[in-house]
């Protein structure tokens, strides 16, 4: 069942029930996009309200976030024509605590060039003026061929790393070869100087997305999802490991996040295979499928739209599937073990073929809201949640 209107009676919440009513409305800030490779968000400027960036095929833009629902979102350029290939990643995190966050991205983005490092993969800290409105430095730091995610991540310790992902291991074929290196950066004092870095062997030979694996401020590790299924890498005292735990063991896993059913058990969202046709929840023995009607999913956020102190799983994808749909829906869970959802729309109206998605509270109402980038639509659209308690 799709439907714009989500409405949802005698919900079991704490033991009590609780009839509520919530609706998102689809607005597009920006339709004159490229491919909108990534997107995320957070305050850029220090004003106290959550921007949104955009790593699009030359450009990585951010959007001033207006404080107000209908008003225009100013577009700034951060950077363009970093590399001679496509930009192809972003991560954005408030890494020093003081309210803005700090920005870097993937680019060179040529997954059918795994031998020459010149020709493929490329990452980039953004060093931002005082006037963030302004062009940022570009700091150039290691690479592997084909750079494909990233992630700022908080160790167990507090510090932050940034994670970074390549799509295939040096040389691979077709995904056959040598395994992906997962390479983690220790973030220097003087942000401009060198950053020291670690390489893993993760022994996954095509990998797609990377999870950090944080609960209430807590790091427990690094879910990695590819070709073999999704495995959990630690951090310890001698650097990261393997930790031989495989959330999904031999399984093509495309997208991969983590969300809570409440009362502390955890699920873990997949799209499957690679560019795949499943929506897929994973909670302690189950394996449920929730959709198999997409083409090439390609964009998974988890968190608590509705206050039912569990999560709902967005889901996006962005080729047309057997009807000729693109776009986003939401998946609300109504039982314990994980096992029973509920599919819904985000706004029919809008035609969004989603090639990336995050969640923020954007407008500061205490709920979350929805952003995501079209393909080949074009589009950067935000559906603000409009929940009624």
């Amino acid at each position: 069942m799709k439907k714009r209107l989500l409405y949802f009676t005698a919900c079991l919440l704490a033991g009590k029930l609780y009839a509520q009513t919530a609706t998102f409305s689809g607005e597009v800030i920006d339709g004159n996009i490229s491919i909108g490779y990534g997107v995320a968000t957070g305050d850029v400027d220090g004003d106290g309200k959550p921007d949104i960036l955009l790593a699009d095929k030359k450009e990585i833009v951010w959007y001033k976030n207006p404080g107000k629902k209908a008003e225009k979102w100013v577009r700034y350029v951060i950077a363009k024509d970093l590399t001679e290939h496509d930009n192809v990643c972003i991560a954005a995190r408030d890494i020093d605590g003081d309210g803005k966050v700090e920005v870097a991205v993937g680019a060179q983005w040529n997954p059918s060039e795994t031998k020459n490092s010149k020709q493929s993969g490329a990452v980039f800290y953004m060093a931002p003026p005082d006037d963030r409105t302004q062009l940022w430095e570009p700091v150039r730091l290691h690479h592997e061929v084909t750079i494909h995610r990233m992630q700022w991540v908080k160790k167990a310790d507090g510090d932050f790393q940034l994670a970074v992902l390549p799509l295939h291991g040096e040389g691979n074929t077709g995904g056959e070869g040598a395994g992906v290196k997962l390479i983690t950066f220790d973030v220097p004092e003087n942000r401009k100087s060198i950053w020291g870095y670690e390489l893993l062997e993760t022994s996954m030979h095509m990998t797609h997305n990377l999870q950090p694996m944080e609960v209430s401020g807590r790091f427990l590790g690094l879910a990695v999802g590819g070709k073999e299924g999704v495995q959990v890498f630690l951090n310890g005292a001698d650097g990261w490991a393997p930790s031989g735990n495989w959330m999904v063991p031999n399984q093509g896993v495309g997208e991969i996040r983590t969300g809570s059913l409440g009362k502390g058990q955890l699920f873990t969202a997949t799209v499957e295979p690679m560019h795949g046709t499943s929506l897929v929840v994973y909670s302690k023995d189950s394996r449920t499928v929730l959709t198999e009607k997409i083409k090439e999913g390609h964009a998974l956020v988890c968190a608590d739209f509705f206050g039912q102190g569990r999560d709902q799983i967005v889901m996006g994808w962005r080729n047309p599937n057997v009807v000729g749909e693109t776009g986003v829906r939401i998946f609300v869970g109504s039982d314990a073990e994980g096992k029973k959802w509920q599919e819904y729309t985000l706004d029919e109206k809008i035609k969004i073929a989603c090639e990336d998605i995050t969640a923020a509270d954007l407008d500061g109402d205490g709920d979350m809201d929805v952003v995501a980038s079209g393909r080949s639509t074009h589009n950067v659209v935000v559906y603000w949640n409009q929940l009624k308690k």
